[in-house]
């Protein structure tokens, strides 16, 4: 008998004495992976479509069968990103199989988030660009809508000549991922000042809705400020209320920003 031919008898053999739960969550595991890569990919493209992400930026999600694992795309344009270009790392940020594609290099970013924080599932980094004012300037961000409620209770800016002194803008190494997650601390979003934005969820639709109505907010906060007089922004008990309590329905707006980025 032929090696091909034992190996799919072996396989068959292997197959039939498994129970049909057994098998069911066999194919379940895959499948559930897949879909969970195809909103990824999706994500990306829609955080592009909607003017959080341009050329630069990334978007992960925690692994769905392990937690010490996270989901991230290859260095690419984010309206570009596919299933194909989906890779698996442990949380120091290091391929799970040895690739030659070019990663991320901020990728440290998000191990490290994942390492601190066992509640968070998605992470975005962006340089939104209405957003970048906030972080070279003593004006906070701060909620002005409903929408923008999860930016109760301060938002943190890091600022990374703390923690580095030869000029460096990135998040290269474990060491400054760390420091950006340990600024972070129980927050939704961190400032990179003169860089950008991380904003975190429990889940990646919850992730892309902040890092949009993060964006959204900063654009209607400048206008506000800029039209003179005192702004009331939302307060504590509102933040709260509405991030923790009526959330509101995230589906929703996701399912109208796939819409938008279809065939885009």
């Amino acid at each position: 008998m032929g090696r091909i031919h034992a190996t799919a008898l072996l396989l068959i053999l292997a197959l039939a004495a498994l129970s049909p739960n057994a098998l069911a969550q066999s194919a379940a595991a895959p499948s559930a992976e897949a879909a969970v890569i195809q909103d990824l990919a999706l994500a990306s493209r829609i955080l592009a479509n909607e003017g959080v992400l341009d050329a630069y930026g990334h978007v992960s999600i925690r692994h769905p069968g392990d937690p010490n694992r996270y989901l991230m795309a290859r260095s690419r344009a984010p309206a570009l990103i596919a299933p194909s270009d989906i890779l698996e790392f442990t949380l120091d940020s290091k391929p799970v199989t040895p690739t030659g594609e070019r990663l991320f290099t901020e990728r440290f970013i998000h191990g490290a988030i994942y390492a601190a924080r066992p509640d968070v599932k998605a992470i975005v980094h962006s340089h939104s660009p209405t957003v970048i004012p906030f972080g070279v300037s003593d004006v906070p961000l701060r909620p002005v809508l409903h929408l923008g409620a999860f930016l109760y209770g301060g938002v943190p800016v890091f600022e990374i000549s703390e923690f580095t002194g030869d000029g460096e803008m990135l998040v290269r190494d474990q060491k400054l991922g760390d420091a950006v997650a340990k600024t972070l601390g129980n927050k939704i979003v961190v400032l990179m000042r003169g860089h950008g934005n991380v904003v975190v969820g429990p889940t990646l639709q919850h992730a892309v809705f902040r890092a949009i109505y993060t964006e959204v907010n900063a654009r209607l906060q400048t206008t506000a400020i800029g039209l003179g007089g005192k702004v009331r922004y939302l307060s504590d008990a509102e933040g709260d209320n509405v991030t923790n309590r009526q959330p509101g329905n995230i589906a929703r707006a996701w399912e109208l920003w796939k819409e938008r980025a279809k065939g885009k």
